[in-house]
């Protein structure tokens, strides 16, 4: 037999392409982790995508802050004091008139010349424009337009010039391209899309009379200045002017709605009542705006109702919507605004049925129905204890006291608790208990503040007669003097500062700069001299805290040195940057003037004026809401013109500049905490 035949042979496998085997290679890496993916299921990959997201937004929205934190920023100079004085001429109707039909607004008076230091690169602002657009009600915001940065300022005044098509994309903003224009030869500055105008000053034009006051070479300077030459100013006229600026923005973008954003040219809703509107049907009448009025008027008339299913806090509603109303009835004596004023007052009552009549802080007005919010059953001592000024009015007016006692059961109630300190009370109540909550934290700032302004308002309101009110106030007064007052470095400015639990804090909002003016107050009525000493003091820190500011303007929250550093007095927290053109200065200023007559509060309050001109006025119309007062270049607009700009702000800057003292006396008027005046009770004979 043979042997079978050998066969010479290598045996090789080759491996295709596409072949599953791994080998280690960065391709193999990369399918195998999409494999793992598409291993998870549907919810996991959803839940690691979120996470991915909220990490990405994060980072965007923090950067600004980070990068704004680390910043160097430079201190800004005290401004020089100015003296100038206005006076006004409108009247306001004295209380008791019987209603009846709108009164005619009498013609202001021209008002006097007066002289000012002048300063340098002065302009003027422009003529409230005649004509208005016959459509108020513009909805949604037109596309927002590019502009060039020029310069280094950040005003808001000049006039929003058109653009032709090429500037436009389909209703949106191009973001990125800077390019120069000019209106008037004034450089323009690109704001995040808003257009700003770099130099505009709070002047107007010069009227006839104006024209023919002395030359400011051979005018004489003002007692106390240092001989600089001078030149004539009308501050009312420019607090006429920026309301009608404001009110066109409101009425052409935000009519009939509740705020105005300027910046977007539309509007924003709270509780779809016409807040604006109504907050400064007042304002409106004092400053002598008759055809505003008017058109006002007409659309409380046909448009305004409550019979809404619409949830609505009970403070803010009653301070701003039931004072406002009540306010302009006793001022023109028109029943229209009392009947609005009884009708919203009745809906509101619900809120008192809780099971310790300390009133729950939403309502809603077409069901009658109440209820705390919805994270508690708490309510802040200051809305509950700073209602009372209109609901006590309200009963007068009606004589249906069902009002009056559901409001002053409220503060015989908080004047018996339990947990005050030295007259210095909580900030929370709760509704079913009717106790004090969150016990040992004690400040004068927000969901504290109004209760002890109300205490010393009701006093006066109800003709010095309630001696409970008065006692409650004096004791709170000497409770600050003695827990909360500090003074600075270097500076020496006194403040008001927080206690918590025994630890002091030396942070003060700027809503605690309503103090000066009721301080000053209670003086002019009869209490000791030196609750008006510390109200004087306490006007050079609120002042301070916008003069050292880049901007001009306040923050809302402020902190304090007490030791030397940096040479600052004020200092200011990333967070607390912000100004949303709150009135607790200019209300202070103007009490402290009316009763001082001290020109200083006068000049004060006009750079505050300026500020606000210079770095919130928006060119289309209205004023917004800034996130950095300490960044003049770029304030960062909030796009949003809260009610009581229009409503407090500036009421009171008119009333301060104005010289006479019967424009709204305050002996015989007393303000709600959103300043609307209501008139003193007479007293029984």
């Amino acid at each position: 037999m043979y042997p079978p035949p050998r066969k010479d042979f290598v045996s090789l496998t080759l491996t295709e392409r596409d072949s599953r085997s791994y080998n280690n290679s960065k391709q193999w890496r990369r399918q195998s982790c999409w494999r793992k993916w598409k291993q998870l299921s549907r919810l996991q990959r959803s839940l690691i995508l979120f996470l991915l997201a909220l990490l990405v937004v994060c980072g965007i929205v923090t950067y600004p802050n980070l990068t704004d934190h680390w910043r160097g920023i430079s201190d800004r100079s005290v401004k020089d004091d100015w003296d100038g004085e206005e006076e006004g001429g409108l009247k306001p109707v004295l209380p008791g008139v019987l209603p009846g039909v709108v009164p005619e607004v009498e013609v202001m008076p021209e008002v006097e010349v007066v002289l000012e230091p002048k300063r340098e690169n002065r302009l003027v602002i422009p003529k409230p424009p005649a004509a208005r657009k016959p459509m108020p009600n513009r909805r949604g915001p037109p596309s927002l337009q590019n502009r060039s940065k020029r310069g280094n300022e950040s005003d808001w005044q000049a006039k929003e010039e058109k653009q032709g098509p090429a500037a436009k994309n389909g209703g949106e903003e191009e973001e990125g391209g800077e390019e120069e224009k000019e209106e008037g030869n004034k450089p323009l500055v690109s704001w995040r899309g808003a257009m700003i105008e770099a130099d505009h000053v709070t002047e107007p034009q010069p009227s006839a009379k104006e024209k023919d006051a002395v030359p400011a070479e051979h005018a004489e300077p003002a007692e106390g200045t240092t001989g600089e030459p001078v030149v004539a100013v009308d501050r009312l006229e420019a607090v006429r002017e920026a309301f009608t600026h404001a009110w066109r923005g409101y009425r052409e973008f935000a009519w009939g709605h509740d705020e105005l954003k300027p910046v977007s040219k539309s509007y924003g809703e709270w509780f779809g009542l016409g807040l604006t509107l109504v907050d400064a049907l007042d304002t409106m009448w004092i400053l002598g705006l008759k055809d505003e009025f008017t058109e006002a008027r007409t659309w409380v008339e046909k448009e305004l109702s409550f019979s809404r299913n619409v949830d609505v806090n009970l403070f803010e509603s009653t301070i701003r919507i039931m004072g406002g109303l009540l306010s302009t009835y006793h001022l023109t004596g028109d029943a229209l605004f009392f009947d609005k004023a009884k009708d919203l007052g009745s809906r509101l009552m619900p809120a008192f049925n809780t099971p310790s009549k300390v009133p729950y802080s939403d309502v809603n007005l077409g069901r009658g129905t109440a209820h705390p919010p919805r994270w508690t059953t708490d309510s802040t001592v200051a809305e509950v204890t700073s209602i009372q000024l209109e609901f006590r009015e309200l009963s007068r007016l009606t004589q249906d006291p069902r009002y009056r006692e559901a409001v002053d059961g409220v503060m015989k109630m908080v004047h018996r608790l339990e947990g005050k300190h030295d007259g210095l009370v909580p900030m929370f109540i709760n509704t079913n208990s009717g106790q004090f909550t969150h016990r040992g934290v004690f400040t004068l700032g927000a969901r504290a503040d109004s209760y002890y302004e109300y205490l010393l308002k009701q006093w006066l309101q109800g003709g010095k007669k309630e001696t409970e009110l008065l006692e409650d106030y004096l004791q709170a007064i000497e409770g600050v003097k003695k827990n909360l007052l500090r003074q600075t470095s270097p500076l020496r400015l006194t403040f008001v500062g927080e206690l918590s639990h025994g630890r002091f804090s030396p942070k003060m909002d700027h809503l605690v700069c309503f103090l000066p003016g009721t301080l000053a107050l209670g003086a002019h009525n009869g209490l000791p001299d030196d609750h008006m000493e510390l109200a004087q003091r306490l006007m050079e820190t609120c002042y301070q805290m916008y003069a050292q500011m880049e901007t001009g303007l306040s923050p809302e929250i402020a902190h304090f040195n007490m030791q030397p550093r940096d040479g600052r007095d004020v200092e200011v927290k990333p967070a607390d940057r912000h100004n949303l053109l709150r009135p607790e200065t200019v209300e202070s200023l103007f009490y402290l003037y009316r009763f001082t007559q001290d020109k200083k509060y006068q000049d004060w309050g006009w750079e505050i004026f300026q500020s606000f001109n210079k770095h919130t006025r928006v060119p289309s119309g209205g004023y917004t809401s800034i996130s950095n007062v300490r960044d003049p270049t770029n304030p960062g607009p909030r796009d949003k013109m809260e009610s009581f700009f229009l409503g407090e702000t500036l009421k009171y800057f008119y009333l301060l500049f104005s010289g006479d003292p019967e424009l709204i006396s305050l002996d015989t008027y007393i303000f709600n905490t959103e300043a609307h005046p209501f008139p003193i009770w007479p007293s029984s004979p």
